[in-house]
């Protein structure tokens, strides 16, 4: 009897632990929804990869935080606003989810974005760029981690105006990322002193871009702007390969460009594409270990979207263990709080109107010869300060910063 007694003490104070330990942790669990295109044009950039970079980051708590199970679940968003905002509903609702992931496409994280605001719910965007998200149509629990249309702009951009590259004609996706970047990439070429010559809207996502580049073509500018991403891109730049755009003497700028880009156009058309990138796997001992890991998971080297995805997602788990509380406010402060160092960046800050601010860097594909593997694509040409590429608080819009 008395040993009966001694095991259910002993069973009665574990449990009262345990629920200590899980007391400021709601419903007892730390659950994340992702939601990515799973399989369309951004499929190869963001995906699956970022689920598997999100788990990377679980895993490094074992599983667990603050003594509650972590847990995900994943949709594929397929790039609709609508099917995004009804499953970010759901989730908040009835599927226990406490913060929302990576969110590729501008019209998917602004429409998650509304329901974040609705339930206080963090949502950790890495995939979406447009510079909106920190401005304008910024929320309070809205983050915007890897990077956005203005760090494209003064990185890619100015650079190549300041090579002389002073005229410019868009080929642009016809939504709101593909807006957002070609004006702020037209006012960093305006601001450097070239010319902004006219732009063509192409459907989202498209296939045939012989008309849009016979219009670019036509303008004779120095330079064509995609102002576009994914498979958009690829697509773009062959069919400006095909009309023979380079060897006629007018130049591409790829303005958000991939690794995987960069393999599907091919390195010799590619070379010497210069693009702004916020983490390349091979830059320093960190960045390759923890892309190697990556790597044997999925057979590719990740994308700036899926480190991102990753650091995000740990940044927000670091939150939950140094407080032991998943509520939305008290974990929003200690991130803010808490400078972001892990592999994709180093004393990053998290501002009040939402924006992760870090390094970014410029690059430029390399010359075939010059790569020792296939995966040994990108020269790092120049880095890009924080402050620099997103620029300073004061200039943003957000009214609740």
């Amino acid at each position: 009897m008395k040993l009966f007694k001694a095991l259910a003490t002993g069973v009665s104070a574990a449990a009262m632990m345990a629920s200590a330990a899980t007391a400021e942790i709601s419903d007892g669990v730390v659950k994340i929804g992702l939601m990515s295109d799973m399989a369309s044009v951004y499929s190869d950039v963001a995906g699956q990869g970022t689920v598997v970079a999100a788990q990377m980051a679980i895993d490094e708590f074992g599983g667990k935080v603050a003594g509650a199970p972590i847990e995900m679940v994943t949709a594929d968003h397929q790039n609709k606003a609508d099917i995004a905002a009804n499953k970010a509903r759901e989730w908040g609702d009835t599927g226990q989810v406490d913060a929302f992931a990576e969110l590729v496409t501008t019209s998917v994280a602004l429409a998650v974005f509304e329901v974040a605001k609705q339930q206080n719910k963090i949502a950790l965007v890495s995939g979406a760029a447009s510079s909106p998200l920190t401005n304008d149509a910024c929320i309070p629990t809205g983050l915007h981690w890897t990077y956005n249309t203005r760090a494209l702009a003064v990185g890619t951009g100015s650079a190549i105006v300041k090579e002389g590259g002073d005229s410019w004609y868009f080929l642009t996706a016809d939504y709101a990322f593909g807006e957002a970047l070609q004006r702020d990439v037209s006012a960093v070429v305006e601001a450097e002193g070239g010319k902004v010559l006219g732009a063509a809207k192409h459907p989202f996502p498209s296939s045939d871009f012989s008309s849009f580049v016979l219009q670019a073509q036509a303008s004779g500018a120095k330079i064509i702007g995609l102002a576009n991403a994914g498979g958009d891109t690829v697509n773009a730049i062959k069919a400006a390969h095909e009309f023979g755009v380079v060897a006629a003497g007018q130049k591409i700028a790829g303005l958000l460009v991939f690794l995987p880009n960069v393999k599907s156009i091919g390195q010799e058309v590619a070379q010497g594409l210069q693009m702004t990138v916020s983490f390349y796997w091979d830059m320093d001992d960190e960045t390759r270990a923890w892309s190697e890991k990556f790597y044997e998971k999925t057979g590719a080297q990740p994308t700036g979207i899926q480190a991102g995805t990753y650091s995000a997602v740990l940044h927000y788990l670091k939150a939950i263990e140094a407080t032991g509380s998943d509520d939305t406010d008290v974990v929003l402060a200690k991130m803010r709080e808490m400078p972001v160092n892990d592999m994709f960046a180093k004393n990053g800050k998290l501002r009040t109107d939402g924006r992760m601010v870090h390094d970014m860097y410029l690059a430029e594909v390399k010359a075939p010869a010059d790569s020792k593997d296939e995966w040994d694509l990108l020269n790092i040409v120049r880095t890009i300060p924080g402050e620099e590429a997103f620029g300073p608080l004061s200039e943003s819009t957000c009214p609740t910063k």
